[in-house]
C-alpha cells in the first residue's frame, strides 16, 4: 500500500465532506438564482456556507467572501481586479520573491500591460525582509502581495507587521493563505488583512473551488463576465455542491485545528530529527521553528531529487520535490534558488508534507528507507566522486 506524504500538492475529500455535498447533486439541485421554493434551499445553502467560512477566518460580513473556481482565480480577481480598478492612484505593486508561480504569472501580466512589479527578497529561511519591503514602497505603490506561508518550504510569513506597514503607507494588503489555511489559526481583522485568497481541496474540501475574502471598503474589477452572481464579482452559476463542501471542510478543520496541528507538528520534529540525524550532509529548508505543522522540506548534497522521487517510488512512497505547479518544468524552485542556494543544491531537495491520516508508521518508514537511498545515489553520483578528489 502507498504512503501518501504530498498533501501539499492535493488533499482527499473528507469523507464528512463528501457527505455533507451529496444531497445537492441530486435531491437539492435548484440554481440559487431561481425564485421558486427549490431555488430557495440552494440559496440558504450557500448563505449558510457563505457565513461558515466568514466565520472561519474571522471576517466581519459574511458578504466580504466570494466564491470562486479556485485559488488562482481568487489571486487573479484579487491582483488584476484591484490594480485595474484602481490605476488612477499608481500602477505600482509589490510582491516577494518567493510567491507561488500563479502570482509570479499574474505579475509578468501586468508588466506587459503597463504596470510595475517590484520583488521583495527573502532571507535563507525564506522570511520577507521587512526593511527591503518598505525601501520597494513609493508613492504609486497601490498594492503588496505576500503569501501567509510559502507553499514549499513552508515558511510563515510575519503577516500582521507586512499588513502594518502596508496600512501605515496607504497600500492595501493582499495574501495567498492557501498553504496556511486550516493549519495554523488566521483572522483576517486581526491579521489586518484586505484582500485573501483560500482553496477548498487545501482543507479537505473539493477541487474546483476556492474563496476570495475581501475586506468591506475594498473594490475590485470582475474578471469573469456575465450574469451577476458574486455581488457581480465573480459571475456563473454557484456550484452549490462544492461551496457546502468547503463550508464542511472549514468547520471541520476550525474545530479540530488545534489537536491536528499538535500532532503534526510531533510528526514532523520526529521526521527533521530522523533524516538530519542518519543521513550525512544532509539539510533543513525553511525556518526550524516558524513553519507549518505539516511540512519538513530537505536538502542532499550530491543527489538529484529526481532520482530521489523514483526511488521513494519503488518504495511505495508518493512524495514530491517542490510545487506540483512548477513540477512540469526542470528548473529549480524559484523559492529555493531566492533563499540563496545554488542551482545544484535546490535541485537535490526534497518536500514532504503530511495530513490527516498519516500516522508514525509512515514517517517511520520514510527515515528507514531514506538513508540507504541517498548512498546509493550518491556512490552513482559525479558530484559525490568530484567531492572526493577535492577532499
Amino acid at each position: 500500500m502507498t504512503i501518501y506524504l504530498d498533501y501539499q500538492a492535493s488533499k482527499p475529500v473528507d469523507g464528512e465532506v463528501f457527505e455533507a455535498m451529496k444531497p445537492y447533486f441530486q435531491e437539492k439541485f435548484a440554481n440559487s438564482s431561481s425564485l421558486h421554493s427549490d431555488g430557495d434551499i440552494a440559496t440558504k445553502a450557500l448563505a449558510d456556507s457563505r457565513k461558515k467560512i466568514a466565520k472561519f477566518i474571522n471576517a466581519e460580513k459574511d458578504n466580504e467572501i466570494i466564491f470562486t473556481s479556485g485559488a488562482t482565480e481568487s489571486n487573479n480577481l484579487a491582483i488584476i481586479g484591484y490594480v485595474m480598478r484602481n490605476k488612477k492612484k499608481g500602477k505600482h505593486i509589490i510582491i516577494s520573491e518567493i510567491e507561488h508561480i500563479s502570482i509570479h504569472n499574474i505579475a509578468k501580466y501586468l508588466e506587459r500591460n503597463g504596470f510595475e512589479v517590484s520583488k521583495v527578497p527573502v532571507d535563507f529561511y525564506g522570511i520577507v525582509r521587512l526593511d527591503k519591503l518598505k525601501e520597494k514602497i513609493r508613492d504609486d505603490t497601490i498594492l503588496i502581495s505576500i503569501q501567509y506561508a510559502n507553499n514549499e518550504i513552508g515558511t510563515i510569513q510575519p503577516i500582521a507587521e507586512i499588513a502594518k506597514i502596508a496600512k501605515e503607507h496607504n497600500i492595501t494588503f493582499h495574501t495567498d493563505a492557501v498553504a496556511a489555511e486550516g493549519q495554523i489559526s488566521i483572522d483576517v481583522v486581526k491579521d489586518g488583512i484586505d484582500l485573501m485568497s483560500l482553496s477548498s481541496n487545501d482543507i479537505y474540501g473539493p477541487r474546483g473551488l476556492g474563496v476570495l475574502y475581501m475586506r468591506k471598503g475594498i473594490y475590485v474589477n470582475p474578471i469573469v463576465i456575465g450574469g451577476g452572481q458574486e455581488r457581480g464579482l465573480r459571475s456563473g452559476t454557484e456550484d452549490i455542491p462544492s461551496i457546502v463542501g468547503m463550508a464542511k471542510a472549514a468547520e471541520i478543520a476550525q474545530k479540530n485545528m488545534e489537536s491536528e496541528s499538535k500532532r503534526l507538528i510531533e510528526l514532523r520534529d520526529i521526521l527533521i530529527k530522523g533524516i538530519l540525524e542518519r543521513i550525512p550532509k544532509s539539510h533543513l529548508n525553511g525556518h526550524p521553528k516558524k513553519r507549518l505543522p505539516n511540512n519538513a522540506h530537505f536538502r542532499f548534497d550530491y543527489v538529484e531529487g529526481e532520482s530521489l522521487l523514483l526511488s521513494l517510488k519503488d518504495e511505495g512512497i508518493s512524495i514530491a520535490s517542490g510545487s506540483a505547479c512548477t513540477s512540469k518544468t526542470l528548473e529549480p524552485s524559484h523559492t529555493l534558488i531566492a533563499t540563496g542556494l545554488t542551482h545544484e543544491e535546490a535541485h537535490g531537495s526534497l518536500e514532504v508534507t503530511m495530513g490527516k491520516w498519516t500516522k508514525r508508521e509512515d514517517i517511520d518508514k520514510l527515515i528507514e528507507v531514506l538513508p540507504n537511498i541517498v548512498e546509493r545515489l550518491r556512490k552513482l553520483s559525479p558530484l559525490a566522486e568530484k567531492e572526493k578528489e577535492v577532499d
